[in-house]
């Protein structure tokens, strides 16, 4: 049975429209380009795309550049991108077309800055590329982990050894991590890469 709260993802399309936001990290480059594709050559002349190349994105520059963007944006980090991102939905009109590609980290925060500033999750188109890495929140501290890739993982806030959970939560942008050992502590299970 699928956890309901699981994010599902299609495959970016091209809307009709005058304001498009395109938002992407390393990989979700390509389904930018994958997507320009299906576009009139004027789509991206009134587009912004914000891209956080990440160590491996950096081959996608040049590509993103020769779409020519209304504004392109070139951030160092999710986190950097962020504020500029809540700048932008502040002074967003009606109409505007958010696309967001890569990985569940970058789009789980980029939906959530959008929910904040009221626009609908289900006119969000995502798509997700590159690293399945987990952004997990431990229910315990409430201190976010990011790029999870093993199961079990410690708490980089308050190092308890968690379970990461498929239980996806909108509000955190963030998966559920919940203490494996809580009875004993002594109790360590291997530790296994589950989400490259």
């Amino acid at each position: 049975m699928a956890m309901l709260s699981r994010p599902v993802y299609g495959i970016l399309s091209p809307q009709t429209g005058k304001n498009h936001l395109l938002i992407a990290d390393a990989e979700g480059a390509a389904a930018i380009l994958d997507l320009a594709k299906k576009t009139s050559p004027d789509f991206f002349a009134a587009a912004e795309v914000m891209f956080v190349p990440g160590p491996d994105g950096g081959k996608y520059v040049e590509a993103l550049k020769a779409l020519v963007p209304g504004r392109l944006y070139e951030g160092p980090s999710i986190a950097a991108a962020m504020p500029r991102l809540r700048q932008i939905f502040g002074a967003a009109h009606m109409g505007l077309r958010l696309y967001v590609a890569g990985t569940e980290s970058l789009i789980g925060q980029v939906v959530q800055a959008a929910s904040e500033a009221g626009i609908e999750h289900a006119s969000i188109q995502t798509e997700h590329r590159g690293s399945w890495a987990r952004r997990v929140q431990c229910v315990h501290c409430k201190g976010i982990t990011e790029n999870v890739t093993t199961q079990p993982v410690k708490c980089s806030h308050c190092g308890l050894l968690l379970l990461v959970r498929d239980h996806y939560s909108r509000r955190y942008a963030a998966f559920q991590g919940v203490c494996i050992n809580a009875e004993d502590p002594s109790e360590i299970p291997p530790t296994e890469e589950m989400f490259r």
